[in-house]
């Protein structure tokens, strides 16, 4: 390892900061002399907090000044929630490491009952996922829906002022940042399928610095990141640049994947869902497959009326 230091893009957010110091401290068990800088970078994602994604420009938002800083050299490596990360790379950019998956859930947070079940019918739940969304109004219909912004810390805030009933985040981000105790309930992902990517941590970089490549080789977790490539892959095929309602969670028993996926519409009237298993070593192949068992029975007539609403 020839290099000294190292320079890693992040968002300012408390849990995209959390992520990155998580970063530096993998990188200096492997190498204890490194000096590791990180850049805080404000994203146009953090300050667009009064409209959908899907309306405000989508994932990009979240990762492009990042990306931006990759490309001018004002950083050497950028860390990403992965589902955040969109579903094609800037050229000459790459995500060659992303490091073993955390919690993949989802979880319930209320100030009212104890379990999504007992809410009572006309009670307020905040959440930016679309994805979230049509699985929540399909289940329960009774209940409003209402955008949820900010960051975990904030969106806790505005559940305690009493503008929701409950909300909804995903358990990875609530746990890293301490707040597990707020948590009511945890989502099993048959009642709550994960964004694709959920609960993993992405670091891109340029595809030409084989020095940074080598540097960051021994943090990469196969496992999670072929279930990741797959769940991007079935994302990427059913138009996935924006924050849609889809869904995907692939898991590794040995060599074999098995993967479930979901498209619906956000009022939760139409789901289309499926599963399949294969090898994982096909892990993007499967994703594609996945999709296209969904596009047969209708998932692209549901995901163009949303990209050309």
């Amino acid at each position: 390892m020839t290099m000294k230091r190292i320079r890693i893009a992040t968002r300012n957010s408390p849990l995209a900061l959390w992520q990155a110091e998580h970063v530096r401290s993998r990188l200096l068990e492997f190498y204890p002399g490194l000096i590791v800088e990180l850049v805080g970078i404000s994203t146009e994602g953090d300050r667009i907090l009064d409209a959908p994604l899907i309306t405000a420009g989508g994932k990009g938002l979240f990762v492009k000044e990042l990306e931006q800083a990759l490309r001018d050299n004002t950083a050497d490596i950028a860390v990403h929630s992965m589902k955040d990360v969109t579903v094609t790379l800037p050229d000459g950019l790459v995500l060659p490491v992303i490091l073993e998956r955390g919690d993949v859930r989802d979880v319930f947070i209320s100030t009212v009952c104890k379990c999504l079940e007992d809410l009572p019918a006309g009670a307020s739940v905040g959440t930016s996922s679309l994805r979230r969304e049509c699985q929540l109004r399909a289940q329960r219909p009774d209940l409003k829906v209402s955008i949820l912004r900010g960051n975990v810390g904030t969106r806790l805030r505005r559940l305690e002022e009493g503008r929701f009933d409950a909300i909804l985040l995903a358990a990875a981000g609530v746990t890293r940042l301490g707040y597990e105790q707020r948590i009511n309930q945890y989502l099993e992902t048959d009642v709550m399928l994960p964004a694709p990517g959920q609960g993993a941590i992405g670091i891109e970089t340029r595809g030409a610095d084989h020095k940074v490549l080598d540097l960051l080789a021994p943090l990469d977790h196969p496992d999670t990141h072929m279930q990741v490539l797959a769940e991007r892959a079935f994302s990427r095929r059913l138009y996935g640049g924006c924050r849609l309602p889809i869904a995907a969670h692939a898991r590794i028993t040995g060599n074999t994947m098995s993967m479930r996926g979901l498209v619906g519409r956000a009022d939760g009237t139409d789901i289309i869902s499926d599963h399949l298993t294969g090898d994982s070593r096909r892990a993007e192949e499967l994703g594609m497959e996945l999709a296209e068992k969904l596009i047969r029975r209708g998932a692209d007539v549901i995901l163009r009326e949303l990209t050309h609403a």
